[in-house]
């Protein structure tokens, strides 16, 4: 698992990030790894120093072994590795797929190099699964830092928007701006995180020591939202 060099047939270096493929690299790839290297950099775990491996789904064993291991996902990422595992990543337009539904794909780049940063700052033992932190933390955080640029908008408009797909959802999943999906719990996660490092002025690090409940946040945050709406 920590050697996929021994299952591909090419790498390829683009600044700190080793890029393991078995086709010619798609120069649309690169482009959306840089964009989504510009997200990453408003992350207060920033390190410009970690390097990072992406493994492609080119027809390499590789994605099928971490599959079996760590489950499908859209992308899976584990210590400073990130595997593409989603059904179809389209570099072109610009989204990857699973199950049917499509990812922004320069967004769920960002969200797993984040997990890779987050994973450097506490290490095996303090990061999840290990550690337990609270799920709307640690992909909340994430979703935050991935999604913050674009589609959104500020945190009133987010609320809006989650209340309304909150209401009009059958099975977890909304739509974005661009068109592309997230399942609705995320996407509350994200907003979460954004009210306590925006409103309530925290940082991440602190936050994840705070011991208040979701729940409690999710009101204080609704309050704070009723009161600038009314």
């Amino acid at each position: 698992m920590l050697t996929p060099i021994l299952l591909y047939a090419n790498k390829s270096l683009s600044g700190n990030y080793t890029i393991y493929h078995n086709k010619s690299l798609d120069k649309n790839f690169l482009h959306r790894l840089e964009n989504s290297i510009s997200i990453i950099k408003t992350s207060e775990l920033y390190d410009p120093e970690l390097k990072m491996d992406i493994c492609l789904k080119d027809g390499s064993k590789y994605p099928n072994l971490i599959e079996k291991v760590l489950g499908k996902d859209v992308l899976s990422t584990f210590y400073n590795k990130i595997v593409f595992t989603g059904d179809e990543a389209n570099f072109d337009k610009n989204y990857i797929s699973f199950y049917g539904h499509k990812w922004n794909l320069e967004e769920m780049l960002a969200h797993v190099q984040v997990h890779c940063l987050e994973f450097k700052k506490y290490g095996l033992w303090k990061s999840n699964p290990i550690a337990g932190h609270p799920e709307w933390k640690w992909e909340g955080y994430p979703e935050y830092i991935a999604r913050q640029k674009a589609q959104i908008g500020n945190l009133q408009e987010g609320i809006k928007m989650f209340v309304k797909a909150e209401k009009a959802s059958t099975d977890n999943w909304m739509t974005l701006p661009d068109s592309t999906e997230t399942l609705v719990h995320f996407f509350k996660y994200r907003l979460l995180i954004q009210y306590c490092l925006e409103v309530k002025k925290m940082t991440f690090v602190n936050l994840l020591r705070d011991t208040t409940r979701q729940e409690t946040v999710r009101l204080q945050m609704m309050d704070w939202y009723n009161k600038y709406n009314d």
